[in-house]
Order: structure tokens, then C-alpha cells, then sequence
């Protein structure tokens, strides 16, 4: 078994030294994409577009972050409405809990209208999501604090 290790060590030991060293994630020529989600203000339209280069759900559609800071005892309304894709809004705490969520609003569409209050104090991410067939497309999303504190 030893004989076996040294032929084996010394024919192969500098290929795989090789290609571990060109594969070296810490290297300074490799770049490593960090999920960071999007900042946004409330009070202001998001005009966006939902794509397959966005987070995959698993099923069938994709995703989109935002991150939102929030008051404990704000009232906020979450607006999210698209003719390309049935959409469903998230909001998620910190620790990726979900606070509250809606598919369909109440005017009978496929957009989504999420009314919450907050009870804590903290970063939030709102996530835009697509449901069913279509995966993709443009999006508006809003969020408006109906009693800031």
C-alpha cells in the first residue's frame, strides 16, 4: 500500500497541486458575488424588472430583496403590481421570519397590496416574488408608512 502511495503521490501529486492552487477561491483574481439587497426609501415608486438573474424560489419563479429601516408602531402599505407576472410581496424580518405576506389584493388582480403594522424597531426586507407561469418582467412596488413614528 505504501509503494501504491508513493507511485500514486509522486505521478499525480503536481497536477492536483496544479489545479488546486489555479482553483484557489481566496486568490486574488477570484471574484465571489455577495447577495446584498436593494436599499429603498419609503414613499417612492420602484419601477424594476424581475428576472431569471434574480433568486430562484424553487418553484418555477424568482425573487427580489429590498431593505427597508422601520419604526416600531409605523403602519405601512405595501404596494406591488405588474401586468407580466402574478405577484406576491413578502416582508421579512431581520433574521429572514416572515412578518407578513399577500398574493392577491383586494381589487380582484393577480397584484399584491400588504397592509402591516411593526412592532419592533429594525432592518426589514420586502421581497418581490412571481407565482405561477411567468417567472419574470416588470414590476412597481411601493411602500408607503401610513403612520410614521
Amino acid at each position: 500500500m505504501s509503494r501504491f502511495f508513493a507511485v500514486f503521490s509522486s505521478t499525480f501529486a503536481l497536477p492536483i497541486a496544479c489545479l488546486l492552487m489555479s482553483a484557489n477561491p481566496f486568490s486574488a483574481s477570484a471574484q465571489i458575488a455577495v447577495y446584498t439587497p436593494i436599499p429603498l426609501t419609503p414613499g417612492k415608486n420602484v419601477v424594476d424588472k424581475l428576472s431569471t438573474k434574480d433568486i430562484p424560489t424553487g418553484q418555477g419563479g424568482f425573487a427580489r430583496d429590498y431593505v427597508v429601516s422601520l419604526q416600531a408602531g409605523s403602519q405601512l402599505a405595501i404596494d406591488l403590481a405588474s401586468e407580466n407576472f402574478d405577484t406576491i410581496v413578502y416582508l421579512l424580518a431581520s433574521d429572514g421570519t416572515t412578518v407578513a405576506e399577500n398574493d392577491d389584493g383586494p381589487d380582484g388582480t393577480t397584484n399584491s397590496l400588504l397592509f402591516t403594522r411593526i412592532t419592533k424597531t429594525g432592518t426589514y426586507s420586502i421581497r418581490v416574488r412571481s407565482f405561477g407561469e411567468v417567472s419574470a418582467g416588470n414590476f412597481t412596488l411601493k411602500v408607503t408608512l401610513l403612520k410614521p413614528q
